[in-house]
């Protein structure tokens, strides 16, 4: 068993599922009454989703056909040890056109939710899983993840990213655009050094500046190198390569190796390399070989742990979760600092934040939403004015494009990212409706808890409309007919709170409407 020093916790199981643009990966562990983590099983399927030397635009219906498949058989597997699901996809899905066919029949037919990640999501997420399998805490790292539609690069220093970058570089788009089939062919391999170095001169000159203490690999290409490395230095067979260390002349050795043998074929009587990798290690390995060029990289360390126990370690961290405050500083942490570069007022954004939080509180025996959309309340409140930096006409639409894009949201998926997003833009101006695409493309349950935060929030924005907190707290009860919410703004002494009070008024219509209630302001 392989364990992980977590934070005290009751025993629980849960599994988190990769979904690669090359492999699927399950991994199921336990959380014991020591709160420490066990791994009761992994499993692996090639399943290659994403095909493509460039934007992987489009996911073939057998690629689907083939994914569905394999979460049917992974859902199987943690079901037998009851555990929860995380599943995140990366590369492939994120760039098909057609990722929401992929979502919902994952949904339905497999019963598993997917959750469509960023490329920096991802690289956080990655960082995590690379800390709790090499000692390298206190030391400013540089991690390199090699997929098979991207790669992630991460300097981190005691458990926080200092900067993140995805590119649209991995093993199986170089494969496709220099290596059709795993051939090698005359001129290929300097052309697939020239292309990968215009992509890493830019961020290689970005991470350079920050500089790095020790570089840690992950991922199956570059294991698979460590591998060939140990192999050749006669390393036990099935070992594991965790705090393997190789060296920039190890991996030139390799590479000769590799190229030497010109057919995927051929390759297969590569000592160490895994048969299912004879056709896209050679470009997974001149990318490595980019990047320790590039980065000046003179020695690596590998880690068997990346993305799938980045999403396990923090799915255990979201389920100790009390509040938003409680939750991740990172992620607070970067929605602070996103609000303040935008906010002239930040104190206004933070009441009229609270004052909505506490009315989803007093609400709760109606809406029945739990802490995660309560996190999500809170992330819009203490964003939804960012587009005035754009523009103050429409600003709130503007605030959808602004927090929708916005690379410094790490720790959200990309389906919370986009219901804070549409909760910030129905802050204010018009209530959902049926010609507003992004809206009507969420799901009927989404919709719903868009429209009851966005309820909630404009209340809270109108009770402090004059942006002097005249509005202290704010309490809700049901009448005696249980047809009308009570609103009870508690009024400071001897303020002025009659513009709050009508503005109110006047916003509550979406609350009203999401909790098929009247709504009534007193006071």
């Amino acid at each position: 068993m392989t364990s992980l020093a977590l934070s005290e916790s009751p025993t629980e199981v849960h599994a988190a599922i990769d979904l690669g643009t090359n492999s699927f990966h399950l991994l199921v562990a336990e959380v014991n009454a020591e709160g420490r983590l066990e791994i009761l099983t992994r499993e692996k399927e090639p399943v290659r989703l994403g095909s493509g030397s460039g934007d992987m635009t489009e996911l073939d219906p057998d690629a689907i056909d083939r994914g569905i498949d394999c979460l049917k058989r992974f859902k199987k597997i943690a079901d037998t040890f009851n555990a929860d699901i995380t599943a995140v996809a990366t590369s492939a899905t994120r760039e098909a056109a057609n990722k929401e066919v992929f979502v919902n029949r994952a949904r339905k037919e497999a019963g598993i939710n997917v959750s469509v990640i960023s490329g920096v999501e991802e690289a956080r997420l990655i960082h995590l899983g690379v800390l709790q399998a090499v000692p390298v805490f206190k030391k400013q790292v540089l991690v390199i993840d090699i997929g098979g539609g991207s790669t992630e690069s991460i300097i981190g220093m005691r458990g926080k990213v200092i900067d993140a970058r995805s590119q649209k570089l991995g093993h199986i788009r170089l494969t496709e655009r220099f290596f059709a089939d795993g051939r090698i062919r005359k001129g290929s391999v300097e052309e697939c050094r020239t292309y990968i170095r215009s992509f890493l001169a830019p961020v290689a000159r970005d991470l350079s500046k920050i500089g790095f203490e020790t570089a840690v690999g992950s991922s199956g290409t570059i294991g698979a190198i460590a591998g060939i490395i140990e192999h050749r230095k006669g390393r036990e067979p099935n070992r594991s390569v965790n705090n393997v260390t190789f060296t920039s002349a190890d991996l030139a050795e390799t590479i000769d190796e590799l190229l030497a043998a010109k057919t995927a074929k051929q390759r297969l009587v590569v000592g160490g390399l895994d048969e299912g990798r004879a056709d896209v290690i050679v470009g997974g390995a001149l990318l490595l070989e980019g990047l320790f060029e590039t980065l000046d990289i003179k020695e690596m360390t590998v880690s068997s742990y990346a993305l799938r126990e980045g999403v396990l370690l923090d799915q255990v961290r979201r389920g100790n979760k009390e509040s938003f405050h409680h939750l991740s500083d990172l992620r607070r942490e970067r929605v602070l600092r996103l609000a303040d570069a935008f906010h002239e007022d930040l104190d206004h954004v933070l009441h009229a934040t609270d004052l909505s939080l506490e009315i989803f509180d007093a609400t709760h025996s109606l809406h029945g939403l739990g802490l995660a959309e309560r996190d999500l309340l809170e992330a819009a409140g203490m964003l939804h004015n960012v587009g005035l930096f754009v523009s103050h006409a429409a600003h709130h639409k503007h605030s959808y494009y602004v927090i929708r894009n916005s690379d410094q949201l790490v720790g959200f998926t990309e389906q919370e990212l986009e219901l804070i997003a549409q909760v910030a833009r129905y802050h204010r101006k018009s209530l959902p409706k049926p010609k507003h695409v992004e809206y009507m493309s969420l799901r009927a349950e989404d919709r719903q808890t868009v429209s009851t935060l966005a309820g909630m929030l404009r209340v809270g924005i109108a009770l402090d409309r004059t942006r002097s907190a005249v509005v202290a707290d704010v309490e809700c009860e049901l009448s005696a007919n249980g047809r009308t919410i009570i609103v009870k703004p508690a009024i400071r002494k001897k303020a002025d709170a009659s513009l709050e009070l009508y503005t109110a008024r006047e916003r509550c219509d979406l609350l009203a409407v999401a909790l098929k209630k009247h709504v009534e302001i007193v006071g």
